[in-house]
């Protein structure tokens, strides 16, 4: 078991790796002018692409599920993966990017919650002490440092921290069912399907075979389809609140990328945030085989 929940942090920390690098991919598709929902349903579709392909080589009674269990694809998929996109995209449209990444990561937060409701997770002492490092490194490593925001980027922001925190939740719920593969396939084809009236395919196929395809692919690869396997592969052996604390582990990753592929500045905040959140992984996984 202390095996198996070790192996379970170090996907959870491999996936948030994964959705660190997102600006890596993401950057070049919105030059070459993508909208965030279309470079979301773009990764949707890639990513669905790709696990159905792999479960019709792998095993194709993966793809069997039963219709009464449909809502959890439902769930992560409309109200996790579109819901939380939709509403982090409107927050950074009405305030800076870095408020709407601190407003993303309350999700742990609601995770606490709803996992003790829902799994009857315990909401340990050492998941909220290492929580508040965490949420304070990621203010610190995304540069914000406060000043007023509007309700409405509030609600929207509160909002995408919400959706976020459904994946853990639905996908927890689904793995006493069903494959990690099977989740991850109709979660990203419920999104898919979800997103592709706002689309725009048409412009979408125009920049993939105009030289986006590269991006297109490592985003949906490297920062979709790998990490969320990984990820809802780890909830199999650890708490779901531990798992979105781990997870803290993606803005590090993005502020360490951005300065060394886009050359941003780094500065001491950005080094303390980066240094907090460290400190909250190594603290929840002090005596990681031991009881809860």
């Amino acid at each position: 078991m202390k095996d198996k929940k070790a192996l379970s942090v170090a996907m959870i920390l491999a996936a948030a790796t994964g959705w660190g690098l997102i600006g890596v991919f993401s950057r070049p598709l919105d030059a070459r002018g993508l909208s965030p929902i279309q470079i979301t349903f773009t990764r949707s579709l890639i990513t669905a692409a790709l696990m159905g392909l792999f479960l019709l080589i792998k095993d194709r009674s993966l793809l069997k599920v039963r219709l009464s269990d449909f809502w959890m694809f439902l769930g992560s998929g409309l109200l996790s993966i579109v819901f939380f996109n939709v509403c982090y995209f409107l927050t950074i449209e009405r305030t800076t990017l870095a408020a709407a990444s601190v407003l993303l990561y309350t999700a742990p937060c609601f995770v606490m919650l709803m996992s003790a409701a829902f799994f009857k997770e315990k909401i340990t002492a050492q998941k909220i002490i290492a929580l508040v490092p965490a949420f304070a490194g990621c203010a610190l490593a995304s540069g914000f440092t406060g000043g007023q925001i509007g309700i409405f980027a509030l609600m929207t922001g509160l909002g995408s921290g919400l959706g976020y925190a459904l994946y853990s939740i639905f996908g927890k719920a689904a793995l006493r069912k069903y494959s990690q593969y099977t989740i991850i396939f109709y979660t990203f084809a419920v999104a898919s399907l979800g997103l592709l009236p706002f689309s725009g395919l048409p412009h979408i196929a125009s920049v993939i075979a105009g030289g986006g395809a590269p991006a297109a692919l490592g985003l949906g690869v490297f920062s979709t389809f790998l990490p969320f396997v990984l990820y809802t592969g780890g909830l199999a052996n650890i708490d779901a609140g531990k798992a979105s604390v781990l997870a803290f582990a993606e803005p590090m990753v993005a502020t360490v990328a951005g300065i060394l592929i886009f050359h941003e500045s780094l500065t001491i905040k950005n080094a303390a945030g980066i240094i907090l959140i460290f400190a909250a992984i190594v603290l929840l996984n002090t005596n990681v085989g031991t009881r809860k």
